[in-house]
């Protein structure tokens, strides 16, 4: 008797991981599906942008994939972007058990690629994609940075932008505030999942779909 209780509950917990399984490949394709600007380049502090890319099913036209840049170096990337895209990426000891790199004077961390040569091809690559007319900017309130980061961002000239923090600035016109971290210091990992029935991260909680879609149909 105790066996085939045992199976049954395999068998229920089974089934309701495939049902949140499929769930989710229908959430994302309701989102692919609102989607109109499909040729965007995000260029991202962290895993943000990548994630993106992956849930709708599009091509990477950035090279900051895979990658962390701490928010006061990616906000001095930001402020002289093409002339950042022309340095050559100098190998560094790394400080976070992954490959690292100095462009210029920005520190890159290459977390999710195994040496510092994979991290170069990549970025080599995918800055050759990057679509300079349809450029979206993401940070988040992580990393070092400072309400004065969040200043110079949100004052960067640039018309679609956007930083994720862990409390509400009503003053910075370019962030948005994501629940769940209001009692930490800065923003939790937004790539983690919400514990819920159906699969959400928090980064869920932000509509990129529309901030996407509004990049195309700015002036």
């Amino acid at each position: 008797m105790q066996e085939t209780m045992e199976k049954v509950k395999r068998f229920l917990c089974n089934l309701i991981d495939t049902m949140k399984y499929q769930e989710q490949i229908l959430y994302k394709k309701r989102k692919r599906k609102k989607l109109d600007n499909l040729n965007f380049s995000i260029i991202a502090s962290n895993c943000v942008g990548t994630i993106i890319y992956h849930d709708l099913n599009l091509p990477f036209l950035s090279p900051t994939i895979n990658l962390t840049i701490e928010m006061n170096d990616f906000v001095r990337f930001a402020e002289n972007l093409k002339w950042y895209m022309e340095q050559e990426l100098v190998e560094i000891k790394g400080e976070k058990g992954c490959p690292a790199g100095m462009l210029g004077d920005v520190k890159i961390h290459f977390v999710h690629y195994d040496t510092f040569e994979e991290g170069v091809q990549k970025w080599e690559e995918r800055k050759e994609r990057i679509n300079w007319d349809n450029l979206l900017l993401i940070g988040s309130e992580r990393d070092g940075c400072t309400y004065e980061t969040i200043q110079r961002f949100d004052k960067l000239p640039y018309k679609n932008k956007l930083i994720l923090t862990h409390v509400r600035y009503p003053e910075i016109s370019s962030a948005y505030c994501i629940g769940g971290f209001e009692e930490k210091e800065e923003l939790g990992m937004v790539l983690n999942y919400k514990e819920r029935f159906f699969r959400r991260r928090y980064l869920d909680d932000f509509d990129y779909v529309s901030f996407l879609n509004a990049a195309v149909k700015k002036p």
